[in-house]
């Protein structure tokens, strides 16, 4: 699956982000604790340079611990990052990242001198919700669907750290097709971009074969199939989605099963694990740089003279 989607805002921002990175003293980028990967800000590492960066896994109560655990000792182990794994349901998790900062940037730690912090993440991975938490009071627009945040703004938590808010911004292309799909299923991309049924059958074969007892006690199988096909069509059963003529409904099943993974219904599910990220970094890194090479080729081409 490719997925290009790429709203004006999200350009307009990318190139903001630019302009103001001499005044940003530390940046604080929010991933999805269930795919820290998939879900890193495209631009993040391209606009940090040697500032410290803090990767909050947010959602971490919908993520399976041991997988996130994981994650953050690979985080951890690179260069000027730093990791924390919280949950916007408990405030004082949230608050833990002004006190991170703090610790990154004693030099601005001081009377008359406040840490400019520059907060950013794709949609819908909880960042709007984490500045109101921060700030005491609503600042940002919340909302459930991605690509809430449309416009750069500065919020003053008078506590001696400046934050500034960025739009989420998604890579204008996800070169990387598994991550394209681990978007869809935690609903980074809206859904209007995607056919349900194409990104429930993902989700329905890595379920099974990464929690394969979370899908059984869920949907109360005594045993699963060998194909993502049949095991839809077993969970609609045991649902009673059916049509006319006693066929399961599809294409409801497989809304249900992207609403209860996101929800955290099914379990604590993480999606990617830090080695599956860098055997994928590999592919996407060869891929792009054929594509480079391949689009220098077809510049080279000389035209055709007209006669």
């Amino acid at each position: 699956m490719s997925i290009q989607w790429f709203p004006g805002h999200m350009h307009k921002a990318r190139k903001e982000m630019h302009e103001i990175m001499g005044q940003i003293d530390i940046i604080i980028e929010v991933v999805d604790a269930r795919i820290p990967y998939s879900s890193e800000n495209p631009f993040a590492q391209e606009l940090r340079g040697d500032k410290p960066l803090i990767k909050v896994l947010n959602k971490c109560d919908l993520a399976d611990s041991d997988v996130v655990n994981d994650w953050q000792e690979h985080l951890n182990q690179q260069r000027g990052i730093s990791s924390l794994a919280i949950t916007t349901n408990e405030p004082a998790q949230v608050h833990k990242i002004l006190e991170l900062c703090r610790k990154l940037v004693p030099h601005r730690n001081e009377p008359g001198k406040d840490i400019r912090a520059l907060i950013m993440g794709i949609p819908n991975v909880g960042k709007s919700t984490i500045i109101n938490i921060l700030a005491g009071r609503i600042i940002a627009k919340t909302g459930n669907e991605p690509a809430v945040t449309k416009r750069q703004q500065r919020i003053n938590l008078k506590n001696g750290i400046v934050l500034c808010d960025t739009p989420g911004i998604l890579w204008p292309k996800v070169h990387n097709e598994n991550s394209g799909y681990r978007l869809a299923i935690t609903g980074a991309i809206k859904d209007t971009a995607f056919e349900y049924e194409d990104i429930a059958f993902y989700a329905a074969e890595y379920l099974a074969k990464a929690y394969p007892e979370l899908i059984l006690s869920r949907y109360k199988l005594e045993s699963l199939p060998d194909n993502d096909w049949d095991l839809v069509e077993m969970i609609g059963a045991a649902r009673g989605f059916k049509r006319g003529g006693g066929r399961v409904d599809m294409h409801k099943t497989c809304e249900i099963l992207l609403h209860e993974y996101r929800q955290g219904t099914i379990g604590r599910i993480c999606l990617e694990t830090p080695e599956m990220a860098v055997a994928e970094e590999i592919i996407v890194v060869a891929k792009m740089a054929a594509e480079a090479l391949e689009g220098k080729v077809k510049k080279k081409k000389p035209k055709k003279k007209r006669r």
